[in-house]
């Protein structure tokens, strides 16, 4: 993943996105339908998913699987990269990322 830009991206909060910042890079998180039905694919139903989050036993690789299927341009790096650069990041980093992915999740909007 290159750090070539600090300019943060087009975050609409409106529309239920999350920016998560990773080697000077924001990189907005999308929850729409189609991620989460994917994200789910993956992870097995949400509920379960934000469940084990508020329970202090969410996988990294979750976080990872959940944050991969919401990017909303996920062509500029493959997923090894993008999982390397979160763990670079730091969990507390991705903390308001996901919080913010596991709110639309349960409350829907955007």
């Amino acid at each position: 993943m290159s750090a070539a830009s600090t300019t943060p991206a087009a975050v609409n909060p409106h529309r239920g996105e999350a920016g998560l910042l990773l080697d000077g890079v924001t990189h907005v998180l999308r929850p729409t339908f189609g991620s989460l039905v994917a994200a789910e694919e993956e992870l097995g139903p949400l509920f379960a998913v934000v469940e084990r989050a508020s329970g202090g036993e969410l996988k990294l690789g979750e976080m990872v699987a959940l944050f991969w299927h919401c990017l909303a341009d996920p062509s500029a790096h493959s997923r090894e990269d993008f999982a390397e650069a979160v763990t670079r990041a730091g969990l507390a980093a991705c903390a308001p990322a996901l919080r913010s992915l596991l709110v639309q999740v349960l409350k829907g909007g955007g």
